[in-house]
């Protein structure tokens, strides 16, 4: 006899999953935002973009791009009201939850890359200089 945590039989069957692994790369980047005042002039300003899609969900904003998007300081310092300088880095990080691509700080914008040669390649960084050491 065994007990119920000896037992060999199955129990419960699960169907197989409409959800499959997929490292096909997307060619996308983006983040997304609070859903403030901050946050909803950004998203507004990126969202006449060319390959820019914008997605406004109830406690945030969805900011999706095709390979490259700039987020130009000063464009949303001026869309804000506010003097030339503004909106900085520092506050873009603040309205900020989470990105994917990768990501590079200037002075006066960010980048987001989806492809990191496409990063590597803006910084002129050797990639395969790397990979030898």
């Amino acid at each position: 006899m065994t007990t119920p945590y000896e037992s060999t039989e199955t129990r419960y069957k699960t169907s197989e999953s409409a959800y499959k692994p997929d490292n096909t790369a997307s060619n996308r980047c983006g983040f997304t935002l609070m859903n403030n005042q901050v946050g909803a002039v950004l998203a507004e300003v990126l969202r006449g973009k060319e390959g820019v899609t914008v997605s406004e969900l109830p406690s945030m904003i969805r900011v999706d791009a095709d390979n490259t998007v700039i987020v130009d300081f000063d464009e949303v310092s001026e869309a804000l009201g506010e003097e030339e300088g503004y909106f900085d880095a520092a506050e873009f990080e603040e309205n900020m939850s989470t990105h994917y691509g990768r990501m590079i700080h200037e002075d006066d914008r960010t980048i987001m890359f989806a492809n990191p040669e496409d990063a590597a390649e803006y910084l002129d960084f050797d990639l395969k200089e790397m990979q030898k050491s």
